[in-house]
């Protein structure tokens, strides 16, 4: 397994806790540009490695993102088989997705600051006694 390669493992308790902390977020980005149906978000998140989540995570999601009127439903027809569900923004789940966005940077700096070891004070190497 390469370094970075997430399809072989199950994630740890940190990963997972973060997964399911940023998710929601990085769905309604997928949602940001255009419509997406469900096998299509599942399969931007795969390929991204460290945020795929399974048709058993992204549905229940999506259903509580439409209860929460962060996203709003249509179906279409589809060429290969039965119609699909589409997802899309409202306006509530733009607002969201702007407010994490306005977090996230200060959110990952901080925590990427407390992760850095302290810098050990400077000796006193050159000085004589």
């Amino acid at each position: 397994m390469e370094q970075g390669d997430t399809s072989d493992r199950v994630p740890g308790k940190a990963e997972s806790q973060l997964r399911k902390g940023v998710l929601e977020y990085c769905v309604l980005a997928l949602m940001r540009d255009e419509p997406r149906y469900g096998v299509e978000l599942v399969q931007a998140l795969a390929a991204s490695g460290a945020l795929a989540a399974g048709q058993g995570t992204i549905y229940p999601l999506l259903s509580r993102l439409r209860r929460d009127d962060l996203v709003a439903t249509t179906w279409r027809e589809s060429a290969s088989g039965p119609p699909r569900r589409y997802y899309r923004l409202t306006e509530s789940g733009l607002a969201a997705l702007e407010e994490f966005s306005r977090i996230w940077p200060v959110f990952r700096d901080t925590v990427d600051g407390l992760l850095q070891p302290a810098s050990p004070p400077p000796t006193d190497s050159g000085r004589n006694s």
